[in-house]
């Protein structure tokens, strides 16, 4: 279902101190304070107050991966109290498929290339084998493919 304008609206009026503005996908920026959001989809409404809860919440960047996955976490959380408050249904299946990506963007990320085993990341987008200490850092690769690049750096 397309997002509900009035919905929209609501929150606009409930919530002078962010920016709304239409866009290609769902976004919180928190330099510009704006939610973006897109006009069409299936869960349109549950998304932009999982946005919407992102700027109340003020969430900035993050110093490790796990922390994106942190924030994302407390963001559904917060969209489901907004839930409540506008009467916009939320579809648990449809926020863990959601909580999924990060998940498999963060399992993707920790995979050795080397032996395929877990990693940790030992500073930001710096990775370290726990089975062969293999050394490995990542591109950002939120929106674009992941990439994973063998360090110089040994144990």
């Amino acid at each position: 279902m397309p997002l509900t304008h009035s919905l929209l609206a609501r929150i606009t009026a409930d919530v002078p101190t962010l920016t709304f503005a239409p866009a290609a996908d769902f976004l919180w920026s928190p330099s510009e304070k704006t939610v973006y959001y897109a006009p069409e989809g299936d869960t349109a409404d549950a998304l932009l107050l999982h946005e919407l809860a992102h700027g109340l919440l003020d969430h900035h960047e993050y110093a490790q991966d796990i922390s994106l996955l942190g924030l994302e976490m407390q963001a559904w959380e917060k969209a489901r109290e907004l839930a409540t408050t506008y009467n916009v249904p939320m579809n648990e299946e449809d926020i863990q498929d959601h909580l999924d990506t990060y998940r498999e963007w963060l399992h993707a990320r920790s995979t050795c290339p080397e032996c395929e085993a877990t990693g940790y990341e030992e500073k930001p987008r710096q990775y370290r084998c726990i089975a062969c200490t293999h050394a490995w850092r990542v591109n950002e690769a939120r929106t674009c493919g992941l990439k994973r690049y063998a360090t110089k750096e040994t144990p």
